[in-house]
């Protein structure tokens, strides 16, 4: 499976041998993995959550984008829910071509596109609290907005199915846009 989320462990193996062809003169690879400090804080593990119908779709689009504007070969991209501990992967990207320049830009392409508009949700958990994280923002919640800087616009904490209704929204709205463009 092309593009796929899970809660079972990655194997970056796994996915190149799946991807592997005779034409491939390059496989880029990338792994994310759970760091042990964010922000300036030391991070205890991470919880991703993500609305996998929705997901593997917008990964095939995504893959769709890379194939109009680079010449690869073929696209693989898996991501982990779930509990994450540090040094465990939660992405996995990746990108075969006839040549390196092209899977290394379409592989950063990709892994860029993935954080802007896949619907995963990443959940930071530290020994003295724990926030979700909206990209590379930490999503704030009213109260604590309104304390530490009052001048700044106060934010909604959005549940996690109010974030799943938004990101379905904007995705109809970007199909629905990309249907009359074609």
């Amino acid at each position: 499976m092309l593009f796929k989320v899970t809660e079972d462990v990655l194997d970056p193996r796994e996915l190149e041998k799946e991807l592997d062809k005779p034409e491939n003169g390059a496989v880029v690879t990338f792994q994310g993995v759970v760091r042990d400090n964010s922000r300036g804080r030391t991070v205890s593990y991470l919880e991703y959550d993500a609305y996998a119908p929705m997901a593997t779709k917008v990964m095939a689009q995504i893959a769709e984008e890379i194939r109009a504007k680079w010449p690869v070969t073929d696209i693989g991209i898996w991501h982990r829910t779930g509990r994450l501990e540090i040094g465990e992967a939660s992405l996995l990207v990746v990108v075969t071509s006839g040549h390196r320049k092209e899977a290394f830009e379409a592989c950063h392409h990709c892994v860029d596109r993935i954080k802007e508009i896949v619907p995963v949700w990443k959940k930071e958990v530290w020994d003295n609290g724990e926030s979700w994280v909206e990209g590379d923002v930490m999503v704030a919640d009213r109260d604590a907005c309104a304390e530490e800087t009052p001048a700044k616009p106060k934010r909604k904490r959005l549940t996690k199915e109010e974030k799943m209704k938004v990101d379905h929204e904007a995705f109809l709205r970007s199909a629905i846009s990309s249907a009359f463009l074609t």
